[in-house]
């Protein structure tokens, strides 16, 4: 049976929601043990609680989308990617300069996300699924306005960093 190019187009759709549902969930994974972690750095533990809760809108309007083609998440693709974004908490937080590396880290996952959001539309529009369109954006817009907060952020988060390094050492400085 030949493949239409909106029955692949589709295909490819739900495969990108899926993946992007697992990278949500792998998002929560990171941000979550990073707040928790938090002192000296109230603007961002801030801002991640409230990404945190926006990660949550994403993942049930991405289900609100599978759910209108009739399909559902990734479990298996869910919890890979949970556990390698736990890992990558774990990693960062034995470093002297923790809050760095997850500025880093966030900075490019905000970008990461960004870019399958692009994608994902790109493939809702040429493929006529204006229904999840709407929602796609919404998400997308949510992670541009994160992506643009880190950038913003970045300098100052720095320099508190090697303010509080000078003042107390590495210790003092982590998070």
């Amino acid at each position: 049976m030949a493949t239409t190019a909106t029955d692949a187009r589709r295909d490819l759709l739900i495969t990108g929601l899926r993946n992007i549902h697992a990278v949500e969930k792998q998002a929560l994974s990171i941000m979550t043990p990073q707040v928790e972690r938090i002192e000296h750095y109230p603007e961002v533990a801030e801002r991640l609680r409230a990404h945190i809760e926006e990660t949550h809108g994403q993942i049930a309007r991405l289900d609100e989308i599978l759910a209108g083609f009739q399909e559902s998440h990734s479990t298996l693709k869910d919890a890979a990617l949970s556990m390698s974004g736990g890992m990558a908490a774990i990693t960062h937080s034995v470093a002297g300069d923790e809050i760095l590396k997850n500025s880093f880290a966030n900075y490019a996952f905000e970008h990461f996300e960004i870019a399958a959001y692009k994608s994902l539309l790109t493939l809702a529009d040429d493929g006529g699924f204006s229904s999840a369109t709407t929602l796609l954006s919404q998400s997308l817009g949510e992670e541009e306005r994160m992506a643009a907060w880190i950038d913003d952020a970045l300098p100052t988060i720095t320099r508190r960093y090697a303010t509080l390094y000078a003042e107390g050492g590495s210790s003092a400085a982590k998070v």
